[in-house]
């Protein structure tokens, strides 16, 4: 059975944290951070704003443009590392503002790899014949993780919401083949503690934060994603039975625009032919795939019947890759 994605909606918030005023919070300078980093700015969700907030608009504008209402959707999946709280999961809470009242739901982490986890999960579902139509869903507040006092993190990160809409009533091959990979190992390099079962000593949570912050080894992070995102390719392309040059796009987690440059360099993918939005979002974790394809599905980039590629790779560590056509 041929799974298919049949809409896309996205949403970012209101608020816009630019470089310049990065400026006046840390030791740092726009060119400092754009040229390490390909980020201009990023949206930052407001107080009251939680991360079913953001993925209930960014789903409904994803079963609007699939033509479909909230009571035909039997599954909802959400890719998230920033729940609105440990249970009810951010997918129930989502599916009740929405009114899919038919889908069963539940929460995914993977960190930035978790929209595509999530979708291999949902087409996995439609594939079966357990349910028709599946909503997955990339929502993060990164925000109320991120410390604004370290410049090597408080940079990156973003907030937003990106959503699909997966079915068995799609039309041509649709998703065509996935691959994830996990090491465990590497665990220590891109981390949150201090929240969960595993607590930190007094003299390491004692900092006066009163919430658990991303740490992240960056040059440990970019040298796996760069190995891990380009051999995902590679794989996925010999699974898939295709050659780079039919692929029209490539999505790529928006991690890091040298990150994405080094993957291109190191297989020959012109920047021309990945769909980027880094400099306006920043790296938006498991909203960040869905945000961008719905940007390019919606400004006539991606057109009926061309092959997209799509890699991530994120805390665990944690990559993937999938083809699909359109």
């Amino acid at each position: 059975m041929n799974v298919s994605i049949i809409g896309t909606g996205s949403y970012l918030p209101e608020r816009i944290l630019t470089n310049a005023e990065l400026e006046r919070m840390v030791d740092t300078s726009d060119e400092w951070v754009f040229t390490r980093t390909g980020i201009r700015q990023r949206r930052i969700a407001a107080d009251t704003e939680a991360v079913s907030d953001m993925g209930a608009v960014a789903a409904g504008r994803a079963l609007e443009s699939a033509g479909l209402p909230a009571t035909e959707v039997g599954m909802i999946v959400m890719a998230t590392s920033t729940p609105d709280m440990f249970f009810p999961s951010s997918a129930c809470l989502t599916q009740a503002r929405i009114g899919a009242k038919n889908a069963f739901c539940f929460d995914l982490e993977a960190a930035c790899s978790g929209f595509l986890y999530a979708l291999e999960t949902g087409r996995r579902f439609v594939e079966a014949g357990a349910v028709k139509n599946a909503l997955i869903v990339g929502a993060e507040k990164l925000s109320c993780i991120t410390d604004w006092t370290d410049r090597d993190t408080c940079v990156l990160f973003g907030d937003g919401a990106g959503a699909v809409v997966i079915s068995s009533a799609g039309t041509g091959r649709g998703i065509i083949a996935s691959v994830m990979h996990s090491d465990g190992t590497l665990a220590e390099s891109l981390k949150v503690e201090g929240v969960g079962s595993r607590k930190l000593p007094p003299a390491e949570a004692g900092d006066g934060n009163t919430r658990p912050h991303i740490r992240m080894n960056g040059r440990e992070v970019f040298k796996h994603a760069v190995l891990s995102m380009a051999g995902a390719i590679n794989e996925v392309l010999e699974k898939s039975g295709m050659g780079l040059d039919e692929i029209s796009w490539v999505i790529p987690h928006q991690a890091n625009i040298r990150i994405i440059q080094a993957v291109n360099e190191k297989l020959n993918i012109p920047m021309e032919r990945c769909c980027l939005n880094l400099e306006r979002v920043g790296n938006i974790s498991a909203a960040s795939v869905p945000v961008a394809l719905d940007e390019a599905a919606r400004d006539g980039r991606i057109k009926k019947g061309q092959k997209i590629l799509i890699v991530v790779v994120g805390a665990g560590f944690t990559w993937g890759a999938s083809v699909l056509e359109w």
